[in-house]
């Protein structure tokens, strides 16, 4: 593929629109709080400015937090045929703030790294641009001291990480978390990554058709050849599925074909089941997040159930489980990461990027098993103060780290500045279609 990027003319004084934002309409979801009324004022403003792009942006972020996928598409379209590039300001700064651009890809929460909750706050100035394969990069881009690339890993984003990877090959200021690198954290790839690691466990993830899944369900496949000697139990799940979705523990053939009889998809992952039970009967998985090569805690759930997600763990009724996490938190430094010291290392070498979250828990022998990673793993300090009052400090400190490490990057060379006579822009409003019409109806509630 020759791709040619077209012209970079970074311009100072140039201020992309600024939305509401992932998260201040994510808190407000959090927090329960009735978005129509957001939802409405967005609406009835592009009755006046049809063209305001940050408006179509955040409707697509709330039909995002709804679940309403095909208008959060449409929405997004819009926005980005719109404008490519958007701006979260800086909350306040005593110096020149860090300016940090982000590569996007358009998509849903799990399509980049959430960049917006960790620069939340601070006193960074963010532009978050949009790289949409065959379409060139915007005339103009805000100038910065470091760029990032935020697009995580999927099927759907490899074509984009390819796009970048041409693109910041010449780009003139330090690039972070290199596109080749995170496109390799497929959940194949990283168990090719990470399968001679020492001190790490990852059960190997294998790719498998519909078609293979019915010849192991009637008996015609054995699931031992797919994985090179482990059998039942197994976990399937699809390709591209996060946070649970769709994921299963298999005990044999028949309960491939009724898992088959409820899923639609056509592409599927199957690895070996771990029991990675503690003494005491709970399972415990931890998210950790590896910052230039050092990890920090960002969060734990306890559970009874071998799939545990933050939300279903039943943390925030349990005091017993938040008193375990926060002195997870506390002790992380001198308990589990010094145990798990040697899996770091090997991880943060191997996987060779400036900020990579993963899931983890410990085997029964004590080692660091990794259930997957992925640079879209959300990290935020969105729970309520009261229940978890030890979180707010702990992620400051994960957010300070990440901040520091942008810095850090932004710092390592000084190119000669970039400027150009500024772009004759070419101002596109597209008409507004069927589809868009049909998202942009006013909401009375929810």
């Amino acid at each position: 593929m020759n791709f040619n990027p077209g012209p970079k003319v970074f311009e100072d004084g140039y201020a992309p629109p600024v939305p509401i934002g992932l998260p201040t309409l994510a808190k407000m979801a959090f927090d329960g709080i009735d978005l129509a009324p957001v939802w409405n004022d967005l609406v009835h403003g592009l009755t006046d400015t049809p063209e305001d792009a940050a408006a179509l942006l955040d409707l697509s972020t709330i039909a995002m937090l709804q679940e309403r996928r095909e208008d959060r598409i449409a929405l997004q379209s819009l926005a980005l045929a719109l404008r490519r590039t958007y701006r979260q300001a800086p909350v306040s700064s005593t110096t020149a703030p860090l300016r940090v651009l982000a590569f996007m890809a358009p998509g849903d929460f799990m399509a980049n790294l959430p960049i917006e909750f960790l620069l939340a706050n601070s006193s960074a100035q963010l532009d978050m641009m949009y790289v949409v394969p065959g379409m060139p990069l915007p005339s103009s881009i805000p100038d910065h001291d470091v760029a990032l690339v935020a697009v995580a890993e999927s099927d759907e984003n490899q074509p984009v990480l390819r796009e970048i990877s041409e693109i910041v090959s010449s780009w003139p200021v330090p690039v972070v978390n290199r596109p080749d690198r995170i496109a390799r954290l497929t959940r194949n790839g990283t168990w090719d990554l990470l399968k001679s690691a020492p001190g790490v466990v990852m059960p190997i993830n294998v790719r498998v058709d519909r078609a293979d899944l019915i010849r192991i369900a009637a008996g015609e496949a054995a699931v031992e050849e797919w994985l090179r000697g482990p059998g039942f139990p197994i976990i399937v799940r699809p390709t591209n599925s996060h946070a649970g979705g769709g994921l299963s523990k298999v005990d044999g053939h028949t309960a491939i074909s009724s898992y088959l009889e409820k899923r639609p998809e056509n592409d599927f992952y199957i690895a070996p089941f771990i029991d990675y039970r503690s003494a005491d009967g709970l399972f415990r998985k931890y998210r950790v997040a590896l910052i230039e090569g050092r990890p920090y805690a960002c969060h734990m759930a306890i559970s009874s159930h071998w799939m545990i997600h933050y939300l279903n763990a039943g943390m925030s009724g349990s005091p017993a489980k938040r008193s375990e996490e926060a002195h997870f938190m506390a002790s992380f430094d001198r308990d589990f990461s010094v145990r798990h010291a040697t899996a770091f290392s090997a991880i943060a070498e191997l996987a060779d990027l400036e900020y990579l979250p993963f899931d983890c828990g410990e085997t029964q022998d004590g080692r660091l098993l990794i259930f997957e990673s992925g640079t879209n793993m959300i990290v935020h300090s969105m729970d309520p103060p009261d229940l978890f009052p030890y979180k707010q400090a702990q992620m400051e400190k994960v957010f300070t780290a990440f901040q520091a490490m942008l810095r850090n990057h932004s710092m390592i060379c000084r190119p000669s500045k970039m400027t150009a006579a500024k772009v004759k822009k070419t101002r596109m409003y597209p008409q507004m279609d069927r589809e868009v019409r049909g998202a942009l109806r006013i909401h009375g509630g929810g």
